[in-house]
């Protein structure tokens, strides 16, 4: 589907978002904030914000996943493991509703759900757990890899986790939340992914954050006239 049918669609399908559009657009319409440390660039103009570091994982499927994966997409990542019987399953579950929610959009919204136990969370375990959830595996990749870099992109990437770790045996991350990632790899909301409520919030920021895309490629292509 050609992409300026798909926004066509977002906006008809969402009125209130398109309302924000049409009434005064920039004084309305409130970008979403960026979460994480931020610094002056050195041209003293510009802000350099927190971002999500490289990465390389398997998915799945057997397939590499690296941060290229990702370029030019939003995308929700997760903490999780397959044996979890708590708090998993119901995020696997507000998951799906992303996962429905953003079908339409031909992959530029997709979920990244990281085990926080590679040691039993192997490739066939991971492929088996995304059958068992119904996840569509083009939009949603479960990856393992090595534990460390794992667990030290889950705290000083998406920030899920405040306590320091090591990434050894004894370290554990358990965290229900939901981090919402821009196409700069920018952090622009963290969600309790146990709660409908706050999983209401990041579907509804999605939402925006796609229109604030659609707003910047438009003011963009004028400039360029």
């Amino acid at each position: 589907m050609p992409k300026k049918l798909l926004i066509l669609l977002f906006l008809l399908t969402f009125p209130s978002v398109l309302y924000v559009i049409l009434s005064s657009g920039k004084t309305l319409f409130t970008p979403l904030k960026y979460i994480g440390e931020k610094e002056l660039a050195p041209n003293g103009k510009d802000t350099i914000y927190h971002s999500i570091p490289s990465f390389k994982f398997a998915n799945q499927d057997g397939d590499t996943i690296t941060e290229k994966n990702y370029e030019g997409k939003i995308y929700v990542a997760d903490y999780f493991f397959t044996t979890c019987k708590s708090i998993c399953p119901k995020m696997a579950t507000e998951l799906l509703r992303v996962q429905e929610k953003f079908a339409y959009t031909n992959g530029l919204v997709k979920i990244l759900s990281h085990t926080v136990n590679p040691e039993n969370d192997s490739i066939p375990v991971l492929k088996a757990y995304s059958q068992m959830v119904h996840a569509d595996t083009k939009m949603w990749n479960f990856v393992t890899g090595d534990k460390k870099q794992l667990y030290d992109i889950a705290r000083e990437g998406y920030l899920v986790n405040a306590m320091k770790g090591d990434g050894g045996a004894d370290d554990f991350i358990h965290s229900e939340l939901f981090v919402l990632v821009d196409k700069e790899k920018h952090i622009r909301g963290i969600y309790d992914g146990t709660n409908i409520k706050e999983v209401n919030n990041l579907l509804e920021d999605i939402k925006l954050l796609i229109v604030e895309y659609f707003m910047k490629e438009g003011k963009d292509k004028k400039n360029q006239r």
